[in-house]
């Protein structure tokens, strides 16, 4: 069964530009550490266009089932890179107490 992790925040809006080269940086690191991301079988970013909250971001992240998403959860959570330095420097871009992480499954 279909897993997807949905991570949704809201950026502070004078960090947007910031924000910008941020996720730039961000999915180029995704890219080049296919040891990190193996079990996600898709990842994409989404910007809300309209209605909600403004500056409000999606990622949605799929995996085959549950089992492989807490491989992958496991082994970046462990990763210096992703939780010294992207974490941090994420979190700062981000309006305080605007996330929700979410596991979602597909409807057969």
């Amino acid at each position: 069964m279909t897993v997807f992790l949905v991570d949704s925040y809201v950026i502070k809006p004078d960090k947007l530009s910031e924000f910008t080269a941020f996720l730039k940086k961000y999915t180029e690191r995704l890219k080049k550490r296919p040891d990190l991301t193996k079990e996600v079988k898709s990842h994409k970013i989404f910007s809300l266009m309209l209605g909600g909250k403004g500056c409000e971001y999606v990622e949605m992240w799929e995996f085959e089932n549950l089992a492989e998403f807490e491989k992958f959860f496991n082994r970046i959570m462990q990763d210096k890179e992703f939780t010294t330095t992207l974490n941090l420097e994420s979190a700062r871009l981000i309006v305080p107490a605007s996330e929700s992480i979410e596991i979602w499954s597909s409807v057969p």
